[in-house]
């Protein structure tokens, strides 16, 4: 078996093609967002930026060329994450949540479904986006826990040909769409039957934002991410053709497994970005200032030392993220151990 982790010409391109956009236009976005006081005004401020995002193909890689997109890996994905990342993190993680949106159809949606729905975002990428409604109220889904009385408590009942269904959700990533009154497509997590467990009664449904029912009540305003919104959202007897539901009932813990080893590789990238940004800032601010003393400070042998140390910890956390991000494209994205220790390390280095 051979491994090698230099770049092909094509990667070479896609990496500075990514670095380029971001110079150019994810830089102005900082500037854009920093005097708005409220998150969902930063967030709708972002959206010509995503826009030219857009038009540069970033959405359409997020999907096979069988259905339009342009089938980009998640390698190469990677690669290009980190670059946007680097310079701006909000716009880059609404691509991400719209990709986050759009998995669960990805994995379990059916060849109409696929077609159906990757089509209508395809139509007009900049303009429609796509959510994972996946938090409840407590600030966790607790989704496979056993107890039918505990987890996902937003549920969905067949009446005729239609789910009905009743919940709320926090932290819905890109939930409010552009225009505040709902994404384009919300794939929400519920449960077919409060008696059953998850195990039995897990489900997710595509439901069309502008769906009689769907109410943006309200925005979590975070710590970071300050133009990313968190919407909370509520859905009252919110009605959708029973064909909208992914799979069957007990589906539901495959489904969000699938789509978060996707998003958690690529956190890996995200997070190498900004890693990668804060590090080139305490560098410079190490090889220029000299804190009252006659030398820079990076002459002192211990910041020498902890430079080396973080540079070291980014190095391998951007080689973890190759690797999982390798690891999905080889077993068609079916394999997630790796994903989901590169979104813990990663994140928590990042914080570090």
């Amino acid at each position: 078996m051979a491994i090698d982790f230099s770049l092909s010409d094509e990667q070479k391109a896609l990496q500075a093609g990514a670095r380029q956009f971001a110079a150019t236009v994810l830089s102005q976005v900082k500037a854009t967002i920093a005097p708005i006081a409220k998150p969902e005004d930063r967030f709708f401020a972002t959206q010509p930026f995503y826009a030219q995002m857009a038009a540069a193909g970033f959405i359409h890689a997020l999907f096979p060329k069988a259905y339009g997109g342009g089938g980009m890996s998640t390698v190469d994905f990677a690669l290009a994450s980190e670059e946007l990342s680097a310079v701006d993190i909000n716009v880059p993680t609404t691509l991400l949540g719209t990709g986050l949106g759009m998995e669960p159809i990805l994995g379990f949606g059916t060849e109409e479904q696929k077609r159906r729905w990757i089509g209508e975002i395809l139509e007009a990428p900049g303009d429609r986006i796509a959510a994972l409604a996946f938090t409840e109220v407590t600030g966790g889904a607790n989704y496979d826990c056993p107890d039918p009385n505990a987890g996902v408590q937003t549920f969905a009942r067949l009446d005729g040909d239609e789910w009905v269904i009743n919940g709320q959700k926090h932290y819905t990533t890109n939930g409010c769409g552009w225009d505040g009154k709902g994404a384009h497509l919300l794939s929400v997590v519920c449960r077919t039957d409060p008696t059953l467990p998850p195990s039995e009664s897990l489900a997710v449904i595509v439901v069309p934002g502008a769906t009689p029912g769907v109410e943006v009540v309200g925005y979590l305003d975070t710590a970071g991410h300050r133009a990313v919104v968190s919407p909370r959202i509520h859905f009252t007897n919110v009605r959708v053709p029973a064909g909208n539901m992914l799979g069957k009932p007990g589906d539901g813990a495959a489904i969000c497994q699938h789509a978060f080893s996707w998003t958690a590789a690529l956190i890996g990238a995200a997070c190498t970005g900004v890693m990668r940004a804060a590090f080139d800032v305490a560098l410079n601010f190490a090889k220029t200032d000299k804190r009252s003393g006659n030398v820079p400070v990076i002459e002192h042998q211990n910041a020498g030392y902890m430079l080396a140390d973080i540079k070291m910890r980014i190095e391998a956390a951007r080689y973890l993220t190759w690797k999982a991000c390798h690891q999905l494209d080889v077993t068609d994205r079916k394999s997630d151990e790796l994903a989901i220790m590169t979104k813990i390390y990663a994140s928590e280095l990042c914080v570090q």
